[in-house]
Parts: structure tokens; sequence; C-alpha cells
């Protein structure tokens, strides 16, 4: 149903726009807050305020060249909505005032062939400035034009409960459109955003919330019945339950994180899951006491590394204007240190998966580039090959997953095997 448009629900989207945009919280908590905090507003209305705002963070600048000096608000909203929703002078008519009429025509009227590469691709000048270089201009216009449209919804299924094929029925009687992700064997992709959170098959366990792209990196860690694994970057364990459902509900995976609040949104999941083979434990750093006494046992180790987080764009718009290349080379520090902790901890003959939601070589490539050069006892294993062995068909010794290419958020990911 949509949403009736009239003044107060447009002045409800100007205030949380004007949140927002001091960039001091993630733009989902911002969001979330309002509406606990306005209760008044329904379904329709939520939809209406979510995805207008969303579209102010991620066409900010190009947004911003239309308001031509006119900067506001309220200017940025309305030409959201006539730009990137396509509304016209009739729908916007409930709260146009005065000559806002005529201003907006100009704003819609301006050639987008003027503005600069970056802000025609909405990205800051550092961003486009990197992703030109490692993609090229006109890659990095499609790679652009992806990451400023919405995601869609991506599930995995749980296979200690069920299979795709069940879920795509159960989904099919329901009136819900779903159908099997084209990489990942367990993904399924919704075609619209339903209210999942009170579907059966959600409260069953059967199906949880994942990235199709992020679902890969279970597949490149092949962890087996009854080994030792580690997830040592956990947050609120999407992967480790993954990983678990691999191992069959079979040996140790330890859930390493460094947040309570990250690991207590774990605990519903897990109970969920049907999972008995999970340990969720909180850690201070990547050189905490209880990682020392796991050196050298693990048989895999997964690194999903703080990162950037510039893969998510689709999701977390407001990231291109939170994150600086000062704040991604302090990150890159992280990253390498964690990368080693976890070498540490994987036996000879074990493996290591180092992944990222970053599109940047810096995080990404030249952390791989630097390890290899300081452990000589890992090598990098193709990661094509190991994919392959799960009917999962793509190319390189690296994955590189990109949002105009493989329709999944930006990820990469290495897979380092210890010399036996």
């Amino acid at each position: 149903m949509k949403a009736r448009f009239t003044p107060s629900l447009f002045a409800h989207a100007e205030a949380v726009v004007g949140q927002l945009l001091r960039f001091e919280y993630p733009a989902d908590a911002v969001v979330s807050r309002y509406f606990r905090e306005h209760r008044q507003l329904g379904h329709a209305d939520r939809a209406f305020v979510a995805e207008t705002v969303f579209a102010v963070l991620r066409r900010g600048r190009s947004l911003e060249a239309r308001c031509a000096g006119q900067l506001s608000d309220r200017n940025l909203l309305l030409v959201a909505l006539a730009i990137t929703r396509g509304w016209n002078k009739r729908e916007l008519e409930p709260v146009l005032k005065g000559s806002e009429e005529e201003w907006l025509a100009a704003a819609k009227a301006m050639p987008e062939a003027d503005f600069p590469p970056a802000v025609r691709c909405d990205l800051p000048d550092w961003l486009y400035q990197a992703l030109e270089q490692q993609f090229g201009g006109e890659e990095t216009v499609k790679l652009a034009a992806a990451l400023n449209l919405p995601a869609p919804l991506d599930l995995r299924v749980n296979t200690l409960k069920t299979d795709r094929a069940a879920v795509l029925a159960r989904f099919a009687a329901d009136g819900i459109g779903a159908a099997a992700g084209p990489l990942s064997p367990i993904a399924v992709r919704l075609h619209e955003k339903p209210a999942l959170a009170q579907h059966p098959l959600f409260l069953e366990g059967a199906v949880e919330v994942q990235d199709e792209g992020s679902q890969l990196l279970g597949y490149l860690l092949e962890p087996r019945r009854g080994e030792l694994v580690i997830d040592l970057c956990a947050g609120a364990g999407g992967k480790t339950l993954l990983l678990g459902a691999l191992m069959k509900n079979t040996g140790r995976l330890y859930a390493y994180d460094v947040s309570d609040k990250r690991l207590a949104n774990l605990k519903p999941r897990l109970a969920r899951s049907g999972q008995s083979n999970v340990h969720p434990v909180r850690i201070e750093h990547e050189r905490d006491q209880k990682l020392k006494r796991m050196a050298g046992k693990a048989d895999r180790v997964l690194v999903d590394a703080p990162c950037s987080g510039l893969g998510t764009l689709r999701r977390n718009p407001d990231l291109k204007w939170r994150q600086s290349a000062d704040s991604v080379a302090e990150l890159t520090v992280k990253q390498a240190a964690i990368l080693d902790a976890a070498a540490k901890l994987v036996r000879p003959g074990g493996r290591v998966v180092y992944a990222t939601c970053s599109l940047l070589a810096a995080e990404n490539d030249a952390i791989i580039e630097a390890f290899l050069a300081r452990h000589p006892e890992f090598t990098l294993t193709p990661a094509s090959g190991i994919l392959a062995k799960h009917g999962i068909a793509l190319d390189g010794d690296l994955l590189r997953l990109l949002p105009h290419r493989h329709h999944t958020d930006g990820f990469f990911a290495a897979v380092l095997d210890r010399q036996a």
C-alpha cells in the first residue's frame, strides 16, 4: 500500500534527513530510532520516509549540485523525489510552496553531463579517484550506478533444517516472489521486501538474511565435520551460522568478537538455527590471552576483517560520506594485525580465509601481498578452483564480487593455506 503524501509525512522525512546529514551515527540506527519515537507512522509511511532519505544519502552530491546554492534539507528532499523517484509536479503539489515549482523545474533540467565525474557518480572525490585508479573511468561509472541502487533481500537456507527447493515452494505457496540465487547453492533472492520477521520459515530458523556474496565465504573456508574452526570477527554471526551448518553441527566453532552487543545479537539467531557447536566468546583485541591459548590448534580460521564497508553502499550509503582516506589508512593497520593473529591460530596444513566487504585495493590486495611476504609458510590457493568444487563458477585466484557484475554486495576474499 502506498503512503498518502501529505505535508506532515514530508516533515517527518525532513526531520530524519536533518539527523542523518550530521553523520553522527549509522543511517539505519538513526532511522530505526526515529521510527521507535514516532510509532504512529504506519508501514507505508515508514517505507516512504526510509526510501526518500536513503535516496538523499545515495545521490547526495548530484542532488546538492542541482540545488545550485539553495541548499537545505527541504530542497534536497524535493530534488530527490523529483529526480531519483521520478515524481511529477502533480504528485509534489501537496508540499510545494510559491516559487518552488519554478526552482524545481530548473533543478531537474540541469544537464548531468555538466557535473564533474565524482559528482555524477555521487562519490566523494577521494573515493572516486581511488576507484578510477583501480577500475578505470568507464567501469567506475557502472560500479557507482549499481552502488546507488537499493540492494535486494537475500536469504540463506539453513541446510540443517530444510533445503532450497522446499523454501522456494513454501514462498510460492504464500504468494511471496522468490528465486534461487545464481551463485550460492543455498541462496534465495526475494523479489520484494516482505515483513519476513513473522514468517514461519524465519521464526523456525529455516532461513536467515544474508547477502549472497557473503555466503560464498563459507564455501571458500570449506569447514568439515568434527573440525575446530574459528570465526575471528564474528559480528552478529551470519557467517558463523553458515560455517556451523557446513560442519553439520559437529566439531567446535568459536565465534570471537570485541563487541558484546554484536555477540548478543547472535544469541537469538543461534537459538533459531538449532546449532549446538557454536561457542561465542568476547575478546578485547587480536592479542587477547583467550586467542593465544588457541595458537596452532585451529583447522580453519575466517577473518571477515573490520573494513570501510564500501562494498555495502547499496545498504549503507552513508558510509561513503563517513569514511575518508585517513580512516581507510587506519583500518589497513588493524587488518594486517588481525590477519597476523589469525595466522598464529591455524595449525600446519590448515586454512585462513581473509575477507572484506571493501572495494579498495588498499584493504584487499595490498594486505594479502604484504602478508604473504611476511609469512612464507602460507600460499595463496586459487579461489576459483575451490568454488568450482561446490558448483560455483567464478574466475580468479581471488574472490572479487562487484554489484554491477555479480548483483551482490562488493566482496573480496583470499584463501591462504598453511603448509603442512
